[in-house]
């Protein structure tokens, strides 16, 4: 069935792992006919947890879309891990939803990642409803997890529902606010109205007056009335409160149980009546075929456009999955993917339900699907009609923080493993990897280990190949402390044209991490056509340190003196003698090891500042500020450097070296290097010695 973008709602489910939130899209399909049965997460039979691993781990490794229908709305639910390590398929899922639900346990309350989720949302300024799931399991307290809620946000909470419990506290039915009514829940989840308990009156009238006080404040007209004394209908709290979601001033609190299909269809009511179809939605950032950005606006009727914000691939081929921005799009369209400039031609459309996949003829403006085997297309491309061209603004994926080594069990397996991952970040490109010249190792970065052991999983299981994980081998570097003067002088006479070359060299401490090659010679002693291969014959020496064969940094070698032979010098010797002189001068520098460091950012909540600071303290790590950010926490970003600790790093940063980045409470950030400190500073580590 075709739905028009009025009818269409596109919500991403969010939240802390173990919240609920599978179950909870779950029970909405179950509920509304989409699915035969009620799937659960240990039975490994929910729609859209069917990736191998994420039914081995019971935790969602992907978003999945599952299309609800109900009251004539399709409700396209992105069911988003919560696990921070998949924290880069949450942020594909905002770029596709027009609203988020997120879902908070009422046995713990505002979880870290309802924190996340929430600061998520703010920055993209999306309207929001807050679930309280797990209602009637044991000990679970709603009071108290509302009261966190309304501690944490204030007034702005709105409670849209509140539950019934019986004399033994247990949750019996809910009750709807707007409407003053309340319900019990049948086995199938079926709503079976009840009189609201005597007791509850108070609370629904207290609960009520709360809600037409926040619907009074989205309108002047709605002010006048309310202090008029005049009572709002039933349609005029709709609209207010439509009106307050939108604008941020309102995020209703609804609360249920997704097993026992309490609450899940006044979610979806609210849903319908309060969050913003497509059309309302915030308009995503474009850049126009002139290069100026400008806001790109859902409209049915314009020239087609679809944005690409997942890719799936598996044993049957490639899904794109797309959000279709204007018009709409319908198999055999020849469309400009704006990344490239390329045409190409859409393939088959699909209705994506977790993994199946029903093909249709033509995808709505607004409407969620997948397009079939379109190779060239990758995550966060925009495919548009000819007339005109825009890119839509890229996803914004954190920087990998986390990093491995990643070899075959077997020898010889290294590019099935590169192709392997080349596939992978095709689906998830919040990893990146990269063979390490340096240090000759194939390097995946990524958000943490549980990442990386889902990458290893699908490695085996897609492309048959043994891999594992290492520490990444340590890129160090050297450097001088001293200033030496010293002569380098090759002289070979073999019978016939020899070889003559006699430089004299100065090396100290440099400004600038590359060599700096400088030279003041006088009186003709090396002549000029020389001067390039003295210095060709230092950049190919300093690749390899006097210390441990590591790259020397921070080095400025001048050329002040030397002698030629008019017939036996040339550019081969002029090589070979600078190469002597700085084998015979760097030992007698004074050199010395640098260790990597990085530079990192925290957000710490305040009561937890000092203890944080001591931590990163006793890994000597130095504190170069703080800002509070508004929300109870204190942070400090700051750009990625390469420089040794020698220098001030700036302010505004934390600098750790390596072994402390690499501890509990921190992970690798980047990478600088610094002095080592301390007995022995001079003295070689093992490169894995981190």
């Amino acid at each position: 069935m075709s739905y028009s973008a009025q009818n269409i709602r596109n919500i991403c489910l969010l939240g802390h792992g173990g919240n609920g939130k599978t179950s909870l899209a779950e029970s909405m399909l179950f509920l509304t006919g989409g699915a035969v049965r009620l799937g659960t997460v240990p039975d490994g039979n929910t729609t859209s947890d069917y990736d191998p691993e994420e039914i081995k781990r019971q935790i969602s490794i992907s978003t999945a879309v599952l299309p609800v229908e109900y009251n004539g709305c399709k409700i396209n639910v992105l069911d988003t891990p919560g696990y921070f390590d998949f924290s880069g398929e949450v942020v594909e899922a905002l770029q596709a939803s027009d609203a988020a639900v997120i879902v908070c346990s009422a046995k713990s309350g505002m979880s870290v990642g309802a924190e996340k989720a929430w600061k998520f949302c703010e920055d993209r300024k999306l309207p929001r409803i807050l679930y309280v799931s797990k209602t009637d399991e044991d000990n679970s307290d709603y009071n108290a997890a509302f009261a966190t809620l309304r501690e944490r946000f204030g007034k702005n909470i709105a409670p849209v529902v509140a539950p019934i419990w019986d004399e033994s506290k247990k949750v019996i039915g809910i009750i709807d606010v707007l409407q003053k009514r309340a319900y019990q829940f049948g086995p199938k989840g079926e709503r079976i109205e009840i009189e609201v308990p005597a007791d509850k009156h108070s609370v629904l009238d207290e609960l009520y007056d709360a809600l037409k006080e926040s619907v009074a404040e989205t309108s002047e007209e709605f002010m006048e009335k309310y202090f008029g004394g005049e009572d709002f209908t039933y349609q005029e709290m709709v609209q207010g409160l439509r009106q307050g979601v939108k604008d941020l001033s309102i995020f209703p609190v609804v609360c249920g149980s997704a097993m026992q299909g309490l609450g899940t269809r006044m979610l979806l009511d609210t849903i319908i009546e309060l969050l913003p179809n497509p059309l309302e939605g915030k308009p995503l950032t474009a850049e126009n075929a002139n290069g100026e950005l400008e806001e790109f606006l859902t409209v049915p009727g314009a020239v087609p456009a679809a944005y690409v914000w997942k890719t799936v691939s598996d044993q049957y081929g490639k899904y794109s999955f797309v959000k279709v921005l204007s018009g709409s799009i319908k198999p055999d369209m020849t469309v400009i993917n704006a990344r490239t400039g390329e045409s190409d031609k859409i393939g088959r459309l699909y209705i994506m339900k977790g993994k199946k996949a029903e093909e249709v003829k033509e995808l709505q403006c607004g409407d969620i699907g997948a397009i079939g085997k379109m190779d060239k297309v990758k995550t966060g491309d925009t495919l548009c009609d000819s007339r005109k061209v825009v890119k839509v603004e890229p996803i914004p994926f954190a920087e990998p923080c986390y990093s491995v080594a990643i070899a075959p069990k077997t020898k010889g397996q290294e590019d099935k493993i590169a192709g392997g991952l080349t596939r992978l970040m095709e689906e998830d490109p919040s990893f990146t990897w990269v063979n390490n010249a340096e240090t000759h190792q194939m390097v995946v970065s990524g958000a943490g280990d549980m990442q990386m052991d889902v990458i290893l999983a699908r490695l085996k299981n897609r492309f048959s190949v043994d891999a594992e994980l290492s520490e990444p081998r340590v890129a160090y570097r050297e450097k001088i402390r001293k200033k030496v003067e010293v002569q380098g002088r090759h002289k070979k006479q073999t019978g016939g044209h020899g070889q003559f070359g006699d430089v004299w060299m100065r090396f100290e401490p440099g400004e600038s991490e590359e060599l700096e090659f400088c030279e003041e010679v006088v009186g003709g002693s090396v002549p000029k056509n020389y001067f390039p291969a003295v210095e060709k014959g230092m950049k190919e020496a300093v690749v390899h340190g006097v210390l441990a064969g590591y790259p020397v940094v921070y080095l400025k070698a001048t050329l002040f003196d030397g002698s030629y032979h008019p017939v036996d010098s040339s550019e081969m010797a002029f090589k070979t003698a600078v190469q002597l002189a700085y084998k015979a001068g760097m030992p007698q520098a004074n050199p010395v090891l640098l260790e990597p460091i990085g530079e990192l950012k925290v957000d710490v909540p305040d009561s937890y500042t000092g203890d944080v600071m001591g931590d990163l303290n006793k890994r000597r790590g130095r504190v170069m500020g703080m800002d509070p950010d508004g929300r109870g926490a204190h942070g400090r970003d700051g750009p990625l450097r390469h420089r040794p600790a020698l220098h001030d790093p700036g302010p505004g940063l934390l600098h750790l070296p390596l072994r402390a980045l690499r501890g509990r409470a921190s992970r690798r950030a980047g990478e600088g290097h610094r002095r080592r400190q301390g007995a022995g500073a001079d003295r070689l580590r093992s490169p894995n010695g981190i």
